[in-house]
């Protein structure tokens, strides 16, 4: 593989995987996505995430969420925001809602990567890698 873009990649398979109602997908394991897993879990939209070795390579095992019992996944769609080509950036007045706050917007900030609603609380802007909601 090329230089590709990890987070694009890492919400694609989320994407796919709770389309096909699977209970977890595999996403390769860097810093970035380990930190993307973990916001994601604290804001209650995965049920947990490990760390796989496959010989050389490390993936993250990321366990899916659904609720009711026709199991609609709780992440309804994810948008990549900033991209290699086009990097996007917001100062913190400007960090975005996402669906009047129903969403989260993962920024990355010089404290790491956090959601709007944590940027704004310590009044980091940074770039907006994507929204979840």
């Amino acid at each position: 593989m090329a230089a590709n873009d990890t987070i694009a990649d890492m919400l694609t398979r989320i994407r796919n995987a709770t389309m096909a109602r699977h209970q977890t997908t595999l996403v390769p394991a860097t810093k970035t996505t380990r930190s993307i897993a973990k916001v994601l879990r604290e804001e209650g939209f995965i049920s947990e995430y490990e760390e796989a070795e496959d010989g050389v390579k490390r993936n993250l095992v990321i366990a899916l969420k659904y609720k009711g019992k026709n199991r609609q996944p709780l992440i309804t769609a994810l948008k990549r925001v900033s991209k290699p080509g086009l990097r996007v950036y917001s100062n913190k007045k400007e960090l975005p809602r996402v669906l009047g706050g129903i969403g989260i917007a993962i920024i990355s900030t010089s404290s790491g990567i956090m959601t709007d609603r944590e940027a704004r609380r310590q009044n980091l802007g940074g770039e907006v890698l994507c929204y979840v909601w």
